[in-house]
């Protein structure tokens, strides 16, 4: 009874996030105006099979980055793959190293912090938990081309 009275407020809190999302003007940035680094990292993670695959532009709302990019793995060993080939692309094609490296042990969530953007590699169940897109939703995404 209690589990289903929570199902119930927490689908109440969703629908009115959702209202909400959908009363403010949703404008998007397009793939073309992304930094060469940023694409690439994008089309690196889509190599590895990254799923529910977003970037959002931070640039209008925060100062630390100007785009996440936020993406899935099946298990953790996806998500150590999707990270390593975003870091060896990035250092064999444009010559960039993470600033920073964060949960590579786990490989619950991976960070890699490249200054001007920060990609997210999470595990299904952490990306849940976590929900970047909710807390950022104040952001434009970026629009992603279907074949990246």
């Amino acid at each position: 009874m209690i589990n289903e009275i929570m199902e119930a407020a927490k689908e109440k809190s969703l629908q009115r996030e959702n209202l909400e999302s959908l009363t403010a003007v949703e404008t998007q940035t397009p793939f073309i105006e992304l930094d060469e680094s940023v694409q690439l990292a994008l089309r690196s993670a889509s190599e590895k099979k990254a799923f529910n695959l977003v970037a959002l532009d931070l640039r209008e709302i925060a100062s630390f980055a100007e785009f996440f990019i936020i993406s899935s793995g099946a298990n953790q060993r996806q998500v150590q793959a999707i990270s390593d080939e975003i870091s060896e692309q990035l250092k064999k094609q444009l010559n960039q190293r993470p600033v920073r490296i964060e949960g590579q042990r786990t490989a619950d969530w991976i960070l890699l912090d490249y200054g001007d953007f920060i990609v997210h590699i999470f595990e299904e169940k952490s990306r849940e938990f976590y929900d970047l897109e909710r807390l950022w939703r104040d952001a434009k995404k970026v629009e992603i081309p279907a074949n990246i």
